[in-house]
């Protein structure tokens, strides 16, 4: 074959692969101008969901079918804005807020209702529900919206103690909780007017009185009385007496029991008498005529001791429980209800969920004992309970136990 047939064959190939590549080319090209084309014909929205927004280029035509291109399905108490037949145009922001059901108890009656409120503190203003600074509410205002919030509201108690009157706010709780809160002791003799410990405050119960009782032991210097000693003397006429010794008054220390109600003397009572200067008695002779000589009769003083019974009834259920105590690391030592646990080392106590036992109430725990529901914590949720103990011994040999538990009241 000749060069020139040769160079010919190659022009014709490289005539056909230049052909092949432009169409190629132009079909890319073509392809690339659609994409362009459909993509320019796109709207950019800002589109937020549960707080979080992002850039959304959509053919939809408006807000529903965006959303519903989005996978979003959109309940009857959602807030959609703007509203779902909103036509669509670029620029344009849509938000959706999903609707969450709440159970709302406040003071121990519930309510439930739908909201899109995203904390505790917006979910009680939707609710119409005012909060002062003495209520309980949990979880706290600024936490975000739980299925279950408890409101406890604050009651005004006035507390007479000794005599004294003063107004003090505090949540419905027992007398005991509330006295134990206000560190308020109670001597071995005082009372309670009107109310036991185991009474529970309440708007229609507000008052708390403390009679300071105080038993004082006061000494009396008094006289001590001489007896008159009679002698037969035969050498006297029947019926006529002779004074042998005249009589000499001594002196004697006696001790009274003094008891004071608010600072106020209501009875005296002699407990003790000692004799310190011994009287001298008056001796008489009587003729022959025999008298029998009266002895004092001995003062009996009765002791009266104190008794107590263990309430019945009461709402019984199983809870899981652990210990701690007010020593443990990052414990302030100071309960959810206020109380001192370290300043009330007798104190019987456990932490609880309002949203199960409410904040105050008296229990009884199998292995415990009676107790109050005077605090709270993070981990403390549904059936649990924290027991309070002294040392870490005692929380370690506790453990974490199923047990019994009554709510008194």
């Amino acid at each position: 074959m000749s060069n020139q047939a040769i160079k010919g064959g190659h022009n014709q190939a490289n005539k056909k692969s230049t052909m092949i590549f432009g169409t190629v080319i132009a079909i890319l090209f073509v392809a690339i101008m659609a994409l362009v084309l459909i993509e320019g014909t796109k709207k950019t929205i800002a589109l937020t969901v549960e707080g979080e927004e992002i850039e959304v280029r959509t053919h939809a035509k408006t807000v529903e079918q965006l959303l519903e291109e989005q996978n979003i399905e959109v309940a009857a108490h959602d807030i959609v804005e703007p509203a779902l037949n909103t036509p669509l145009k670029t620029g344009l922001a849509v938000e959706w807020i999903e609707a969450e059901e709440v159970v709302l108890t406040v003071d121990e009656e519930e309510q439930t209702f739908v909201t899109t409120k995203r904390t505790v503190g917006e979910v009680l203003e939707e609710a119409g529900i005012e909060v002062t600074e003495h209520d309980i509410v949990y979880p706290a205002l600024e936490e975000e919206t739980q299925p279950r919030i408890a409101v406890t509201k604050a009651i005004e108690v006035e507390v007479v103690d000794g005599g004294e009157s003063k107004k003090i706010w505090t949540t419905p709780t027992s007398v005991e909780l509330f006295l134990a809160n206000q560190q308020i002791a109670l001597g071995e003799h005082d009372e309670l007017a009107g109310v036991t410990l185991e009474d529970r405050l309440s708007k229609d119960a507000s008052k708390v009185e403390v009679v300071r009782i105080e038993k004082v032991k006061e000494q009396v210097e008094a006289p001590a009385e001489f007896e008159v000693e009679e002698k037969k003397d035969a050498n006297l006429e029947k019926g006529k007496t002779k004074v042998l010794q005249e009589g000499q008054k001594g002196k004697m220390l006696r001790t009274y029991e003094v008891v004071m109600r608010n600072g106020e003397e209501v009875e005296r009572n002699v407990v003790a008498e000692e004799v310190v200067d011994a009287p001298k008695n008056k001796i008489v002779a009587v003729g022959s005529k025999q008298i029998a000589q009266a002895k004092p009769a001995n003062n009996t003083v009765v002791s009266r001791g104190n008794s107590s019974a263990a309430p019945a009834g009461g709402k019984e259920f199983y809870v899981e429980a652990t210990a701690y105590t007010p020593y443990c690391t990052g414990c302030s030592g100071i309960s959810a209800a206020g109380i001192n646990l370290r300043a009330n080392p007798n104190l019987r106590l456990i932490a609880v969920d309002p949203r199960v036992i409410p904040m105050g109430s008296k229990v009884w725990v199998e292995g415990y004992g009676y107790a109050i529901a005077g605090d709270t914590g993070g981990a403390i949720k549904g059936n649990r309970i924290d027991v309070l103990m002294q040392t870490k011994s005692q929380a370690y040999s506790w453990g974490r136990k199923k047990v019994k538990i009554k709510v008194m009241n």
